[in-house]
C-alpha cells in the first residue's frame, strides 16, 4: 500500500465519542503490527488513522487534505460535509469500503435516510464501488436493515452465511438461503448476512424500593434509589447508572456523592452530550483508570464506546426499548466470557410493567422491530442542493440515484419533481421570491446549483435539529463546564445564586461565581430539554403468553377489568394496575 494514497476504508459511526473510540482502538494494534514487522525485516508503510467530526480542529482538518488517512473515522453529517466541499471530495475518490458502525440507530430516524443517500453519493463519485459493511448487535428484522444498508437494487439481493449459526437459531430463527450457483460475470449475491445472533446469558434483575410503588416516584422512593444504587457501587469495582434523561443525571450524580463522600474525591462523574468534552473525556480515563467508581450517563455511553471493564449497570427507570436495554447491560462484563450484569429500578407502576416485559422479552430472544421513515422529503431536498453544487446532472440520473437509496424506493417522480421545481423556483416571501439554490434546465434537463448552494448545504445539511446553546463557564478560572439551552436558559436563572452576563449576540454565557455556590463535577441546576425516548412498540407485543386487554366500549368504560395471562407478576400488583379503556378507533396492550 502506498502511504501517500487517499482513505482505503471509511467508518461512519453516529456518536462523535464513539469515533475518537474507534481511532484509539485502531492505533494501538496497527504500531504494534508495524513494530512487529520492523523485527521481522519488513518494512511497512504508515498506516494512518485519523477522525473527522465536527469538533475536529480546523488545523486537523487541513493537515488531513495535504496528507489524507488510509483509514477515515467520521459522522454521517461528517461525511456529507466531505462529499460536498470541493477540497475534500478527492479524498473520497479511493475509498474502496465503508463500514457503517451501530447501525441499527441510524436506520429508524431521519438520520439513516440522510446517511444512506450520502452513500449513493460515495458510490457515484468513487472510482471503484465500495463494499459496504453494517455492523450492529441490536437489529431487527435483519433483511430489512441489510436491505437499507444496499439499497434499492435486487429483488434477491442477499444470502446467509449459515456457518456462523447455531445449529439451535437456524432450526427456530429462520431459514437459510444458500448461494446461488453464480453466474459468470455477476456476483453471487449482492449482500450476503452474516448473524451470529444476539442472545447472551445475562444478570438481571428488577429493583423495587422499599415503599409501595404508586403512578408518581415519591422522595422516599427516589432515597430508597440512591441508597441501592449506592449500595451497590460500594459492592463493585466499577459501576455504570444508566438514565433517561439529562436532567436526572445530573440528579442522581449529586444524590450519589453525597452518599459516597466516604470513598474520596472525583468517586462520582456525570456523563451526557451537554458537558464539554473535555469534562467527558475526563469521566471516561478516570472510570477506565479505576479513579471514579460510578458513572452516571445517559446515551452518550449506550453504544460500543470503550469505558474499561464494567462491573454493573444499573438503569433507572425503563430504558423504554429493547435494543436500549440490551446495548446498555452490554457496557457490563464487556470482556470474553463475561457475563453481563444488570439491574433495573423501577420508579412507577408502569415502570415496573415495562421491566418485567423487558427481561422476559430478553430471555425470549426477542428484539424491536427498526421501522424505517418513508421518503423523508426535507432529507431528500438537503442532498439535491448538495449533489447540484458539486457536479451538473441529468434529472433522470439523479432520480435514479436517489431511487437507489432503501428509504426512497417508491419515490414517485410526481414529488421529486416538485421537490426539484420548489428548490429551483424558490419560496415566495413579503419581500419577493427568494432561496432558490437549484438552476432546472427544463428544456435539456439539467440541473445546477446556484451561487451559495455549496455553502447553504455545508451549513444548513443533517438530520439533527439546530439549537442554539449557550456555553457555561466556570468565573474566574475560566473552566468550561457545558451548555446551556436557550429556550430554558429563563429556568436556569432563579436556580443559580450568582449572576448571569449574556452579551447580546454571543454565544458565551459566564456565570457560576465560586464565592456563592461550590462548582460540581456537573452542572446541577435543570437545564436541559426533555430527552426521554417514548416506550417502543414492540413492549406491548411480547412474545408467548401476552397480557391481553379486550376493547371495551362506551358503556363498559368505567368497568375496572384486566385479564393477565401467565405475566408472573403478584394479584395484588395486577390488582393495583391503571386500565385506560380503548376507544372504538384504538386498541389496548399490555405487558
Amino acid at each position: 500500500m502506498n502511504s501517500t494514497t487517499t482513505p482505503m476504508c471509511s467508518d461512519v459511526s453516529p456518536l462523535k465519542a464513539l469515533s475518537n473510540d474507534i481511532q484509539k482502538n485502531l492505533q494501538k494494534p496497527l504500531a504494534e503490527i508495524g513494530d512487529r514487522a520492523l523485527q521481522t525485516g519488513l518494512m511497512m508503510p504508515e498506516l494512518r488513522v485519523l477522525v473527522r467530526t465536527g469538533d475536529t480542529p480546523m488545523a486537523d482538518r487541513q493537515h488531513m487534505l495535504k496528507r489524507p488517512p488510509h483509514i477515515l473515522v467520521t459522522t454521517p453529517e461528517s461525511l456529507f460535509i466531505l462529499l460536498t466541499a470541493e477540497k475534500s471530495r478527492r479524498l473520497l475518490q479511493t475509498v474502496r469500503t465503508i463500514i457503517v458502525d451501530e447501525i441499527h440507530a441510524l436506520a429508524p430516524n431521519k438520520r439513516g435516510a440522510h446517511l444512506v443517500l450520502s452513500l449513493e453519493r460515495l458510490e457515484a463519485l468513487t472510482f471503484i464501488k465500495p463494499q459496504r459493511i453494517g455492523l450492529s448487535a441490536t437489529q431487527r428484522p435483519i433483511e430489512l436493515v441489510a436491505q437499507f444498508l444496499v439499497g434499492n437494487r435486487s429483488p434477491s439481493f442477499m444470502t446467509r452465511e449459515a456457518s456462523l449459526l447455531p445449529n439451535s437459531v437456524l432450526s427456530t430463527s429462520f431459514d437459510v438461503a444458500r448461494d446461488p450457483e453464480p453466474v459468470e460475470g455477476q456476483h453471487s449475491a449482492l449482500c450476503k448476512v452474516i448473524d451470529v445472533g444476539h442472545k447472551r446469558h445475562m444478570d438481571l434483575a428488577v429493583e423495587v424500593p422499599k415503599d409501595e410503588l404508586s403512578a408518581v416516584a415519591t422522595n422516599a422512593i427516589w432515597s430508597d434509589i440512591y441508597d441501592r444504587v449506592a449500595e451497590l457501587v460500594r459492592e463493585h469495582r466499577t459501576t455504570l447508572v444508566f438514565v433517561n434523561t439529562r436532567r436526572l443525571a445530573e440528579r442522581v450524580s449529586h444524590y450519589l456523592e453525597e452518599r459516597l463522600q466516604d470513598l474520596g474525591p472525583d468517586v462520582v462523574a456525570a456523563h451526557h452530550g451537554s458537558l464539554s468534552r473535555q469534562i467527558r473525556l475526563s469521566a471516561e480515563e478516570r472510570l477506565k483508570s479505576g479513579k471514579t467508581r460510578v458513572v452516571v450517563a445517559t446515551a452518550s455511553l449506550e453504544l460500543g464506546i470503550d469505558v474499561g471493564t464494567v462491573d454493573l449497570v444499573c438503569q433507572i427507570g425503563s430504558p423504554r426499548a429493547l435494543s436500549t436495554c440490551l446495548q446498555r447491560i452490554g457496557r457490563a462484563g464487556h470482556w470474553i466470557k463475561a457475563i453481563p450484569k444488570g439491574r433495573l429500578f423501577a420508579t412507577t407502576r408502569d415502570e415496573l410493567l415495562e421491566c418485567a416485559a423487558l427481561i422476559r422479552a430478553i430471555k425470549a430472544g426477542t428484539l424491536d422491530r427498526i421501522t424505517v421513515p418513508p421518503a423523508p422529503l426535507d432529507i431528500l431536498a438537503q442532498q439535491l442542493v448538495a449533489a447540484a453544487a458539486t457536479q451538473t446532472w441529468t434529472e433522470e440520473e439523479l432520480y435514479q440515484l436517489v431511487r437507489r437509496a432503501y428509504p426512497y424506493h417508491e419515490l414517485e417522480r410526481a414529488i421529486f419533481d416538485q421537490v426539484v421545481q420548489m428548490l429551483a423556483d424558490g419560496i415566495a416571501t413579503n419581500r419577493g421570491r427568494g432561496l432558490a439554490y437549484l438552476y432546472h434546465d427544463r428544456i435539456n434537463h439539467r440541473l445546477k446549483g446556484r451561487r451559495g448552494a455549496r455553502l447553504a448545504a455545508i451549513t444548513s445539511g443533517g438530520a439533527i435539529p439546530d439549537t442554539a446553546n449557550y456555553t457555561v463557564v466556570a468565573e474566574p478560572e475560566g473552566i468550561v463546564v457545558g451548555t446551556v439551552d436557550e429556550i430554558l436558559l429563563l429556568k436556569v436563572w432563579p436556580a443559580i445564586s450568582c449572576c448571569w452576563e449574556i452579551p447580546p449576540g454571543a454565544s458565551r454565557a459566564w456565570g457560576w461565581e465560586k464565592s456563592t455556590s461550590k462548582m460540581p463535577t456537573a452542572l446541577h441546576p435543570v437545564f436541559h430539554s426533555g430527552s426521554a425516548k417514548p416506550r417502543h412498540v414492540q413492549l406491548n407485543f411480547p412474545p408467548k403468553s401476552p397480557v391481553f386487554v379486550p376493547r371495551l366500549s362506551d358503556s363498559q368504560a368505567q368497568i375496572p377489568h384486566l385479564k393477565a395471562v401467565n405475566c408472573q407478576l403478584s394479584a395484588g400488583f395486577a390488582k393495583s394496575a391503571a386500565l385506560i379503556p380503548a376507544g372504538p378507533n384504538r386498541r389496548s396492550s399490555m405487558c
